[in-house]
């Protein structure tokens, strides 16, 4: 790759609105923001009267035609009728999947409202069914054991079109129904007052709109002031994960395929090994993972998402220790090692990703530059004690490990047998307990880029702070701007040339443009070589990069 290399350090503060300032007032009680960290995985369920079609939820009322708007709101709530619905199958396949809470649709953006509702007619009580599923659901939820979350969408497409906006729309919508401001504010208030009064505690809550969001976070609140709320409070990004780790509770969700709703064909699910890998990078990165399913019109699973939630359920019995009450360590990952430590001890998980082809009963050995022994120091690998084999008695099967000048060595065998052909595609999680930190990493941030007047690409990064090691090298990385939606997601980046660094500062690079494709919109991080331990920055992302 041809790099032009322009090398400025300077010395300065940066000056950032946070997205936690842009978005309102948090009276989440601490506390309560410690126990996402804890939890880390929940299940999100996205359910609405357009299952019957398989369509999009909801969105498909944007722009749409009265004749279409009028049947959709007029003729399907005439055929929902989930006979197969129980909420108690969905909870305990959450339980088993390791999952701590759930979040379900009371609401979508269209409004058919899941719970006996008295503030319109738009709602499964004016249904076949004519029961409240959110009242099934809480009680389900409550009898396991797992939390209880409530989304809610207060952008509400059938009360703005039976009060004059016809064309239906996201963009502008609070000013495009300032006619009748003053009456949307009711109903909203309304409905959110009766899922705060009517269902015992709530735990958790999703506010899936800036549309009166701050009136709906008063009107929590109000009522149910332990209530935690994600979206509208905390970062939440939507179907990708941060490319960094932050210190404050935060929530990311992703669907199972690529669409909220059940989704009947033209689906492609990811696989399990993908969503435990999403799920170790969100607990190394101090997350937690939202997995969204989608029950079909009748109220069921189909076979590849629970099939799916068996596997990961699989997966956690194995490892359910290095899932739930764990922090970030001082760096996220070596390569595809990950790692998280437990909150109150010197006890560290190493996850061994992309290993799918490791036969049982094989010994391999991994270097890890960021871990030291102390005289306590103990490994093993979760699920197994190595001292047996099935069907292999000369092979020792138990972990070793060796501090080395260049890192922690550790030697582990793959001895458990998960499935009946002896396979197992997902990751092996390697315990070090009472260990401690081998250095201390450089602290720098991927900053901004732009375009230049010849079409070229210029990415910054600022070192603010150098680390234990004695040598360093900085570059960058891009891609394609990821969403899960896409079949191909989790694309290689691409890699720029490093330079060696000595001091804090900034370093600039530029990138010739016949080196990019034509993206319309790229993300981007720095990458920072410390005694050639590779540690990741923070990503960025510029839209709109069409190179002619």
């Amino acid at each position: 790759m041809q790099i032009i290399r322009i090398f400025t350090f300077l010395f300065f503060c940066l000056s950032t609105t946070s997205l936690l300032a842009q978005i309102g007032a948090n009276h989440n009680k601490p506390q309560r923001e410690e126990w996402l960290k804890d939890a880390g995985f929940g299940m999100f369920i996205h359910w609405n009267v357009d299952t019957q079609l398989g369509i999009v939820i909801s969105h498909s009322l944007v722009g749409a035609s009265p004749d279409y708007v009028e049947r959709y709101f007029n003729e399907l709530p005439k055929t929902f009728n989930p006979k197969d619905w129980d909420p108690e199958r969905l909870v305990m396949l959450a339980r088993n999947a390791g999952m701590k809470y759930i979040m379900f649709t009371t609401k979508h953006h269209a409004g058919f409202c899941m719970w006996d509702t008295k503030t319109n007619d738009f709602g499964v009580m004016n249904t076949p069914y004519k029961k409240d599923i959110v009242r099934q659901y809480v009680d389900a939820c409550r009898k396991w054991g797992l939390a209880v979350g409530f989304y809610y969408s207060p952008e509400d497409f059938s009360f703005a079109y039976r009060n004059g906006m016809k064309d239906i729309t996201r963009d502008n919508h609070w000013e495009k129904a300032k006619p009748f401001q003053a009456k949307y504010r009711q109903f909203v208030e309304a409905q959110c007052t009766e899922l705060m009064t009517n269902y015992g505690p709530v735990d958790l809550f999703f506010i899936d709109s800036d549309v009166l969001r701050e009136e709906v976070k008063a009107v929590i609140w109000k009522y149910q002031p332990n209530c935690l709320i994600t979206r509208g409070v905390l970062e939440t990004p939507e179907q990708y994960l941060p490319g960094e780790t932050l210190t404050t509770a935060w929530e990311s969700c992703m669907t199972m395929g690529t669409a909220w709703n059940y989704k009947p064909t033209n689906d492609h699910y990811k696989s399990a090994t993908e969503l435990i890998n999403f799920l170790i990078e969100s607990r190394a990165k101090g997350g937690s993972y939202l997995l969204n399913i989608g029950p079909t019109q009748w109220g069921s699973l189909n076979e590849g998402q629970q099939g799916r939630l068996m596997e990961i359920g699989a997966w956690h019995f194995i490892n359910q220790e290095a899932v739930h009450n764990v922090r970030p360590w001082i760096v996220r990952n070596e390569g595809d090692i990950w790692f998280t430590k437990q909150k109150d001890e010197n006890t560290v998980y190493a996850y061994l990703t992309n290993l799918s082809d490791w036969p049982r009963g094989e010994r391999r050995t991994f270097l890890l530059k960021s871990i030291k022994t102390t005289a306590s120091t103990e490994v093993s690998v979760l699920g197994q004690t190595g001292n047996i084999v099935e069907y292999q008695p000369a092979n020792d099967g138990r972990a070793r490990f060796e501090q080395t000048p260049e890192g922690l060595q550790i030697s582990v065998v793959r001895a458990q047998r998960i499935y009946n052909n002896h396979k197992w595609p997902n990751p092996i999680v390697v315990k070090l307990k009472n260990v401690d930190a081998a250095l201390e990493p450089a602290h720098f941030r991927t900053v901004k880029a732009e375009k230049t007047p010849a079409g070229n690409l210029k990415l910054t990064a600022t070192v603010d702070k150098l680390g234990s090691g004695k040598n360093y090298r900085l570059g960058f990385e891009y891609r394609p701007v990821q969403s899960s939606l896409n079949e191909e997601f989790n694309q290689q980046w691409t890699e720029s040339d490093s330079y060696p660094i000595s001091q804090p500062g900034q370093q600039t690079l530029e990138i010739v443009r016949r080196t990019i494709q034509s993206y319309d919109e790229i993300e981007y991080r720095a990458v920072l070589y410390q005694d050639g331990l590779k540690i990741d920055g923070n990503t960025q992302k510029i839209s709109k990069l069409r190179l002619d």
